[in-house]
Formats: C-alpha cells, sequence, structure tokens
C-alpha cells in the first residue's frame, strides 16, 4: 500500500476507511511520589489509524512516541483523553487477543531455543498444537533462523535476537501490528527483508504502527506519520504530501547526444537563472547497490552460520480466505457458571507392604509409653522380646562399626 492508496482511500466510503486505532485529546502526565506533575510526557494528541496502512511514529527521544505505544497497549492508563483499538478499550481482553508486539529491547527467556520461545508464546494465545507447530516452522523460515532452530536465543546476537521478537510478534496471527524499532541490530538485508514483510502484511489488510529513529526504514514503508516534539504533533500527513517540494520539478530522461542536451539546456535556461538549473547523473542509493552485491555472491551457495536471508511469507500470513472467529476468550467475558464437581472416587484402604509393617513396629518399639493419668488412652501393648533382641544387636553393631573407623 502506497501514499497513493491511502489517497484514493480517503475518497472512499466509510466502511472502506475502517478506523482500528482512534486517539482523542490523549495525555500523560508523570507524576513524582507526592503527586506533583512531573512531565508531560504526552499533551492532547488526536490522531486515526486506519485499517491496511502503514503508521508512522516519528520524534527525537522523550518526545511522547514511547508512552503513546504503552498507551495503546493499555500498560499505561491516560491522564486525559481516551484510546480506542477496535472500538474497545486497549485493556479488554478479546482486543488485546488481535494485537502483535514488538518491544524496543526484546524480552526474551534465554535458556529457550528459538523453536522452544515461539511454542511458548504460540501456548500463550491457547493456540492448537498443530497449528501452533506449523506457525512455528513456518516463522522461522519466515526470518531466516530455521538453521539455527536449536541454538538458545540467549546465544543470539542482536540482530537474531529482532528476527525471534517480530516472529513472536506474529505467532497469534494478529489484525494490528506494533513495532517499536523493529530494524535495530539488523544488517541491511534483514532491514530489507523487515520492510518487505510490513508492506506484505498491509496488503493482506493488517494494520502496522512502526515507531522508529531510522528515518529511511519510515519513508520506505510509510503511508502516513505524525510527528511529535514535547508530547505534541507538530506535522502529520502522507508522506508523499510532506516530502514534495513544490517549488521545483525534476525531468528525467534516458541518454541524450550532447547537441539535444544543449538544445534543452538553452530552453530551460531561458525560463529559469542558470544557476538553478542542475544537470547529473542519477544514482542508486547505499543500500540498493549493498543488496545487489550481496545477491550476487549469493549465487556462489556460500553457506552462513547466522541468519538466512528469509523465504516467502508465512503461509498462514499470507492473503486467503479469513479463518473464523477466535472464540477460545469468550471464557474471559462471558458469565461465571458453577462448575459442576467430578463424582467422588471411592478410596480403598491401601495395605501396608511387609517392609512399612515392620518398620512401623520397630518404630513403636522406640517411641516411649505414654504417662498414665486421667486423659491417658489405652496403655500400648509390651515391646515383644523378639523385636527387643533386634534393637540390641543393631547398637552393638553400630557401636562396633564406630570403634572401627
Amino acid at each position: 500500500m502506497t501514499a497513493g492508496n491511502v489517497a484514493a482511500q480517503s475518497a472512499a466510503s466509510p466502511a472502506a476507511r475502517e478506523v482500528v486505532v482512534s486517539v482523542r485529546g490523549l495525555t500523560k502526565v508523570f507524576k513524582d511520589f507526592w503527586g506533583r506533575p512531573k512531565a508531560r510526557a504526552v499533551n492532547g494528541v488526536d490522531f486515526d489509524v486506519y485499517r491496511g496502512e502503514v503508521f508512522g511514529l516519528l520524534g527525537p527521544n522523550g518526545s511522547g512516541k514511547s508512552t503513546t505505544v504503552k498507551m495503546m497497549l493499555g500498560l499505561l492508563r491516560p491522564t486525559a483523553g481516551q484510546v480506542l483499538v477496535f472500538g474497545h478499550s486497549p485493556r479488554h481482553v478479546a482486543t488485546k487477543a488481535r494485537i502483535g508486539y514488538l518491544p524496543e529491547e526484546s524480552y526474551l527467556y534465554r535458556f529457550l531455543d528459538s523453536r522452544e520461545t515461539l511454542r511458548f508464546f504460540g501456548d500463550l494465545f491457547e493456540l492448537p498444537p498443530r497449528e501452533r507447530n506449523q506457525r512455528t516452522e513456518q516463522l522461522l523460515e519466515m526470518v531466516g533462523l530455521a538453521g539455527v532452530h536449536s541454538r538458545a536465543v540467549g546465544e543470539f546476537s542482536k540482530g537474531m535476537q529482532r528476527r525471534i521478537g517480530l516472529a513472536q510478534a506474529l505467532i497469534n496471527d494478529p489484525d494490528l501490528v506494533i513495532l517499536d524499532e523493529p530494524t535495530a541490530g539488523l544488517d541491511p538485508i534483514g532491514c530489507r527483508e523487515v520492510k518487505d514483510l510490513i508492506l506484505a502484511l498491509a496488503r493482506r489488510g493488517k494494520t502496522v504502527i512502526l515507531s522508529s529513529h531510522l528515518l529511511a526504514d519510515v519513508e520506505d514503508v510509510c503511508d502516513r506519520v505524525v510527528i511529535y516534539y514535547g508530547g505534541k504533533i507538530q506535522a502529520m500527513g502522507a508522506l508523499k504530501d510532506l516530502l514534495t517540494e513544490r517549488d521545483t520539478i525534476r525531468i528525467t530522461t534516458p541518454v541524450l547526444s550532447r547537441q539535444t542536451l544543449e538544445k534543452v539546456l538553452e530552453i530551460l535556461r531561458s525560463e529559469a537563472p542558470a544557476d538553478q538549473v542542475q544537470v547529473d547523473n542519477p544514482t542508486q542509493n547505499l543500500e540498493r547497490y549493498f543488496l545487489e552485491v550481496v545477491r550476487r555472491a549469493r549465487e556462489q551457495a556460500q553457506e552462513t552460520s547466522g541468519a538466512t536471508s528469509a523465504n516467502r511469507l508465512a503461509e498462514y500470513l499470507q492473503p486467503g480466505d479469513q479463518a473464523a472467529p477466535d472464540r477460545r476468550l469468550e471464557r474471559f467475558t462471558r458469565p461465571d457458571t458453577a462448575a459442576t464437581p467430578p463424582p467422588a472416587q471411592p478410596v480403598s484402604e491401601a495395605k501396608p507392604a511387609p517392609d512399612t509393617a515392620k518398620l512401623d513396629q520397630l518404630l513403636k518399639a522406640q517411641a516411649p509409653a505414654p504417662e498414665p493419668g486421667p486423659s491417658s488412652a489405652t496403655p500400648a501393648p509390651p515391646t515383644p522380646e523378639p523385636v527387643r533382641q533386634d534393637l540390641r544387636e543393631a547398637d552393638e553393631k553400630l557401636k562396633n562399626l564406630l570403634k572401627g573407623s
């Protein structure tokens, strides 16, 4: 989906412009121990995020991006205003099941391998074992970690941890994906693959909110952006509209002969000052050149012990018929029903084994007899003489062993 698609959707019906995230008057004020205002992190923010678009949150450190994301996830409560996700509060349990989140730092269990990590997160969403295992294998293949699935994630580099973190954010097939610095620590190949994945998710109709300091990444994938500063939105709109310089025009042509070029320049200089007319050869960016060099090297089929280039989008994330609505979380919202206790099972008395019975008999023989009194129970039977003889012999053997040592 491109900025042109967003412009086309603006004229579409409201149903085609389904609002996924609605933010109105959002304000967050952090207070100190005494309840006094300490920092106004977000100050009266308004914006909407629509279904199927890639929306960027930009701004310098401390501008309010991360605080806004945490309020979208229900991790922080707004001081004023509101956030609605799919028309509900972010704390709504069924709404949380439709969100995938990749935090800025990957919080992973370092002693689990990548396959165990994805299965763990799949269990949190109560995925059936067969579906969970299928998604795990597809995601590992998609993020390029299928060849290192047996390594503990604590041994991974930061870039490989971002890959497994991205996979866990997609294990539940979310409708809203929130990515905080998804390309941090990735090599150029990984960055390109993550951006391609984001575009593929948007084409399927999923909504992606991207928070990043890497402006080149945002420019490559985002349809619209908001730019924060001081907790307020300083600019918002489609990237094409924000970045277009209306007072200049660029003309691109194939290679021209010198005579033709001089004629074109003569016409241009007659209409504009000569110092404002520039002629040069277009250049490709470094990322494109780097990827081309690696592509040629990869044709030699050289092996690597790290992450490999990702393959096609995981099968369950590809466009197709949407599955039936997930009803596994209805138990959190429906009224409680009285549970019928299972019928009691008869308990049969177990007979002590012969060795246990003999041990109990020996312990009773060593226990002191209860003192007589009004509340004393029936006196214990006297210890048989053979048992006393066994105890004396055992005591003599123990003394001899101690003397020998």
